[in-house]
């Protein structure tokens, strides 16, 4: 009788409740608080899921809320923030639902308790809780694909006596649940868990109008980087493709491992029973740190980035400039380096294991940067990267791989004020599968001793130092959290004054995947303006991998062609790759070559091109388990082409033909919109076509929408450049090519000053 549950399952939540939930967009099922109790029963579970249990507590969904110092700082100052300009603190609930689900959802969340800095917050357990093992298991819809907590979450039902204080009614809850686990696993396992949607609900966020008192900015989006990507199998576009689709997050973040647990299972028939990791590494190692984890929570993180990325020191420019002639790639063959002359040295970052962009998350406070030494026998003769030894700071000239995020006066986001943020200065980020590619300027001193060696490593740091210093407060002794390695490379150059011959070590990567790799950093690069010569460069790159038997040089050369607008290049090009022995990824031809048909004016040609992407089933695709039909990119190329075609059907006599046209362009900017409900695109193009449909309603819906997605272009210029003025070494950063060099007088840890005779 108690397993006939009366309540619906998979459904949205109420609108009853959003009053109080908004601007987070989640519900309850039911639109009531749920009481606090019902949601930390993390003791409860840890009777029969006891590795879970010890994973988890060193996780950071269970010390994501104010049991965090550093989410603490940045929640109250959010809320005090919030206060003093509203009257109340109201916008703060858009962390809530994610970050605070159970005084959130119990209702206590705008208590003025936890505004006074006074309160023992240490005391408050469910201030203490964070995301509890009921917050994620008992939600039971993902409402839309908005994330900022778009969810539908109910009390979780139990078998009789799980509140019970007697021992025995407790035993025979127990053994209820072990007799009888169907229910259990009903209200507490359900399909949605294993979908990157789940996710999503919470790791793809937008900054809402009433946190900012501004307009809709995009915030952190692991879900969309994701879902765009080759890892995914649905992304069109991507560099590289893995041999199966990843289709969902777990696999990657809850690694299986050994387990005696009773929920514990056979997964992958090996025979060894199993569960999912519940730490759900990644590479926040500053908070089990921080509050006193054991070592083997930390290494969690050091061991899941091991290959994630990849530094490659590929080539050298004798000359010192971008338009120096390039010798690459070096190894196990190096050039020798002339005393007095300048080098440009081209370093490739690569992200190798990931589905999302990298960094992510908290971009603006995690600290990735490239730390380079360069040294001859008698010491360091170049530096960048370098640490402060007084509080661990790193030199902020150094090439950081993250987005450098300002406020509407130039100031930067350093102290996780959601509510400040205005646009980035720069954005360092790297797709998945894609490459960046650093430049760095060294000039050979006279009196160089001996052969020259290059050491550089890819550094994280969860946290900078200034931010330290904000929520440690006096307690702040310098940053001294753990530092992962995430990939490193070195190269010895010999030098011609007479010194000994140097040996190399043959680089692991394969010669055309190296070429590749430049080339895409290139690519990626270059825009406008300077960043022309850096397209010209990505060409020779890329005609490099074509001669080395590869497909993706003449793919990417029409990647170039196409940036540049040189179309009957990027024809040539793409109607080679086909042919090419291997041939390219078919999807990837037809989809730059719907690009150039469109680009064209060839509208039916592009049309039946997409068309045949977004159908694509083949033995392969099924294989390789790919599905292009949700890549919106794809879609909204569609869609446009099928309206632009539609305004040549004139007259009378073609009304039908346009309509229809119409009307199928309309279908697949609505599908967009169920995938990205934000996509600024598709409401401009759905504004126009209900406009000549003659719905003017649904035209000024989606015309209000683009006005309110769209980035406030004019806004930003300004807010830029008095970032500029104000912090000449993001200024440096935020070049069109920036090129850091390695012997800049008052570098930190950099010695040669001493020595003098650097030309």
């Amino acid at each position: 009788l108690h397993s006939q549950d009366p309540r619906q399952w998979d459904v949205v939540g109420p609108e009853t409740g959003e009053q109080y939930f908004f601007p987070s967009l989640s519900r309850t099922a039911t639109g009531n608080f749920i009481p606090a109790e019902s949601l930390m029963q993390d003791q409860y579970c840890k009777e029969c899921h006891e590795d879970d249990h010890e994973a988890w507590s060193y996780s950071a969904h269970h010390l994501g809320s104010f049991n965090n110092p550093a989410y603490l700082f940045s929640v109250l100052n959010t809320r005090k923030a919030l206060f003093k300009r509203d009257g109340n603190v109201r916008g703060a609930r858009f962390c809530a639902g994610c970050h605070d689900p159970v005084p959130f959802f119990s209702g206590a969340f705008d208590d003025p308790k936890f505004d006074d800095p006074n309160y023992d917050l240490v005391s408050d357990e469910a201030a203490q809780a964070g995301v509890t093992c009921s917050v994620c298991h008992a939600i039971n819809k993902i409402n839309s694909p908005r994330g900022n907590g778009a969810y539908t979450i109910d009390e979780p039902a139990h078998y009789p006596f799980t509140y019970s204080s007697s021992p025995f009614l407790k035993w025979v809850n127990r053994q209820l649940v072990k007799a009888k686990p169907e229910f259990h696993k009903k209200v507490f396992l359900k399909p949605l868990h294993k979908e990157a949607e789940f996710c999503s609900a919470c790791h793809k966020v937008h900054l809402p109008e009433e946190l900012n008192d501004y307009k809709f900015l995009r915030g952190q989006n692991h879900y969309d980087s994701f879902l765009l990507s080759g890892v995914s199998g649905i992304g069109v576009s991507s560099f590289y493709y893995p041999e199966k689709a990843e289709p969902n997050c777990n696999n990657c973040h809850m690694p299986l491992e050994p387990s005696e647990d009773f929920g514990a299972r056979d997964f992958d028939d090996t025979g060894v029973l199993t569960v999912h990791n519940h730490q759900f590494v990644s590479a926040n190692t500053a908070i089990p740190y921080l509050l006193g984890a054991p070592d083997w929570a930390i290494a969690k993180h050091e061991t899941f980035n091991e290959g994630v990325m990849r530094v490659d020191l590929f080539g050298i420019k004798e000359g010192g400039t971008i338009d120096s002639p390039l010798t690459a790639p070096i190894r196990p063959d190096v050039p020798e380096l002339k005393p007095g002359e300048s080098y440009l040295l081209e370093t490739i970052i690569r992200t190798v294991k990931m589905g999302h962009l990298f960094t992510e998350g908290t971009t603006d406070s995690n600290e990735i940067w490239l730390e380079i030494t360069v040294r001859d026998k008698d010491g360091i003769i170049g530096r960048s990267g370098g640490r402060s030894a007084e509080d661990g700071s790193v030199d902020p000239w150094s090439h950081f791989v993250n987005a450098y995020v300002i406020d509407r006066n130039g100031n930067r986001i350093d102290r996780r004020n959601a509510e400040d943020i205005f646009v980035a200065l720069y954005n360092h980020q790297i797709p998945p599968g894609a490459a960046d590619v650093v430049h760095y300027l060294l000039r050979v001193p006279q009196d160089v001793a001996g052969p020259i060696t290059v050491d550089i490593r890819l550094l994280f740091r969860k946290f900078d130092t200034i931010y330290m210093r904000y929520f440690q407060g006096d307690e702040f002794d310098g940053n001294d959290l753990p530092i992962m390695t995430l990939a490193e490379d070195s190269v010895t150059f010999p030098v011609i004054s007479g010194s000994l011959a140097v040996r190399n070590e043959p680089q692991p990567i394969v010669a055309w995947q190296r070429w590749n790799d430049y080339g895409i950093g290139l690519l990626r690069k270059g825009n406008s303006g300077a960043n022309r010569g850096e397209l010209r460069q990505a060409d020779e790159a890329f005609k490099r991998v074509q001669d080395l038997g590869r497909p993706d040089g003449l793919v990417n050369r029409a990647r170039v062609y196409f940036k540049e607008g040189r179309l009957a290049e990027a024809v040539s090009a793409l109607q080679q790759a086909a042919k090419f022995d291997p041939p390219a990824p078919p999807w990837t031809v037809a989809w730059f070559t719907g690009l150039v048909n469109k680009q064209n004016g060839y509208m039916d040609e592009a049309i039946a091109g997409f068309r045949t992407i977004v159908d694509m089933d083949t033995e392969e695709t099924r294989r390789r388990q790919f599905d292009f039909s949700r890549d919106y990119r794809l879609l909204n190329e569609l869609g446009q082409a099928l309206f632009e075609r539609s305004k040549r059907e004139r007259g009378e006599q073609r009304a039908v033909s346009r309509r229809t046209m119409q009307e199928e362009a309309l279908s697949w900017f609505e599908k967009v919109l169920s995938i990205d409900p934000e996509n600024v695109r598709a409401h401009y193009n759905l504004g126009l076509i209900h406009a000549q449909l003659g719905d003017k309603e649904q035209s000024k819906h989606h015309r209000d929408l683009h006005a309110k997605y769209k980035p406030d272009d004019n806004a930003r210029d300004r807010a830029v450049s008095m970032a500029r003025r104000k912090n000449p070494a993001a200024n440096h950063a935020a070049e069109a090519i920036v090129i850091y060099d390695l012997q800049r007088t008052g570098a930190t840890g950099l010695e040669y000053a001493k020595r003098g005779n650097i030309p």
